[in-house]
């Protein structure tokens, strides 16, 4: 079996190396030649424990090999960005290029599917595209749906361990997605058609939207009550039918903070709860960046100097180095603006550089600061002592 993977990103590349690992000969595109590069000499240019190893190994045994153009093959996966356009509108032009890459590669008793988070009808959109590009595949090859859903850090566990929802075109499709992914998928395969697995994927992270909002709206609501929110849910949680999430700074990554709006733009009058969780969880990020510049103009006024203020943490989540969407980026962004990047140190243990941000070692940001501003709960943080002469805005529960 072979087998071609376009993109390799976060999701893409673990798919594809895990997928080498069990016995399917892969090709990985991504239009990077850093990145494929970098793939080709066994080496991650993501964060994932455990996983260039297992790069390394198919790799040097040949199972895997990237390239900057796809390969003939036997099955083509879609695992590219879905992002925006104007308005929060779902951009799947990405999707499409890489179905015209492949396009000329198809024949017949091939295996098409999109992994790529996508709005309603996309997988349909893509059958027409190849049926009216080439004609004499109508009913000859297999095309499908199949959202990923792992978490990162525990990318290679869960690939392997999670049950999948694959929808096809055609019931004959679903089967023959299901023959592929269950070379290397323990989890259980759930058949269903594609518009039900592309809303089942909007519906999943739309969920964990919603519950976090309230959690959110909770810290928000606690603040201004003077009540410790992280008390408060942790007590709450006692109730056997009760499970409230954490708050943090706001909600961010490639899933959660972007899918709801792939439901909200198509159907912007039935998605009421979920517009606004969109709305609350957004709202979170500018009070924090709200509350950090308050509290330097209260220092200021005090000492009659600007504080140092060390904003830890840029990564979506804590422990892994993906900035996609973060709300605490954003924090740092509208902070730094506020005051001309003065004193402000930025801290993210797990990027060495980045392209905006000058990066600070967490200890040092810590030890000069005057201002603690905790933004990403990274277990390196949890580490830090605590000093009462210090100031400290725990928006992430490091201190809870």
């Amino acid at each position: 079996m072979k087998a071609c993977f376009m993109g390799l990103g976060y999701i893409g590349l673990p798919t594809a190396i895990i997928a080498a690992k069990h016995g399917i000969k892969v090709t990985g595109v991504d239009i990077n030649p850093k990145v494929v590069e970098m793939t080709n000499q066994g080496k991650l240019h993501i964060i994932e424990p455990g996983l260039e190893e297992i790069l390394q190994e198919v790799v040097k045994s040949g199972a895997l090999k990237a390239s900057t153009t796809p390969e003939v093959s036997e099955a083509y996966f879609m695992v590219v960005p879905t992002p925006f356009k104007g308005n929060h509108e779902p951009d799947i032009s990405y999707v499409e290029a890489a179905t015209r890459a492949v396009l000329p590669l198809l024949k017949e008793g091939d295996l098409y599917v999109i992994e790529s988070t996508s709005p309603i009808g996309t997988t349909e959109k893509m059958q027409r595209l190849i049926f009216s590009e080439r004609p004499e595949l109508k009913d000859k090859i297999y095309i499908a749906y199949c959202p990923e859903r792992v978490l990162p850090g525990n990318v290679i566990y869960e690939l392997v361990h999670n049950d999948r929802v694959i929808g096809g075109i055609n019931p004959q499709s679903t089967r023959e997605a299901i023959k592929f992914y269950s070379q290397f998928v323990q989890g259980t395969l759930h058949s269903t058609n594609s518009k039900t697995a592309e809303m089942c994927k909007l519906t999943e992270n739309s969920s964990r939207d919603v519950q976090i909002a309230f959690a959110n709206e909770l810290s928000l609501i606690c603040d201004k009550a003077g009540i410790n929110v992280w008390e408060l849910i942790n007590l709450a949680n006692k109730h056997p039918r009760v499970n409230i999430l954490q708050p943090g700074c706001g909600v961010g990554g490639h899933c959660i903070a972007v899918d709801p709006y792939f439901i909200t733009a198509e159907f912007p009058i039935e998605s009421q709860i979920i517009a606004k969780a969109r709305e609350i969880n957004n709202y979170k990020s500018f009070w924090c960046a709200e509350k950090v510049q308050n509290e330097m103009l209260k220092f200021e006024l005090e000492h009659h100097r600007k504080p140092i203020v060390a904003m830890m943490g840029l990564a979506f989540k804590p422990n892994i180095d993906d900035l996609r969407e973060s709300p605490a980026k954003y924090i740092v962004t509208k902070v730094m603006q506020s005051c001309n990047n003065a004193n402000i140190l930025v801290v993210e243990p797990n990027v060495k550089n980045h392209n905006v941000f000058k990066l600070t070692d967490y200890n040092e940001a810590y030890d000069k600061a005057d201002i603690v501003v905790f933004l990403t709960a990274h277990d390196s943080f949890k580490s830090l002592p605590r000093c009462e002469y210090k100031i400290v805005l725990d928006f992430c529960g490091i201190c809870k």
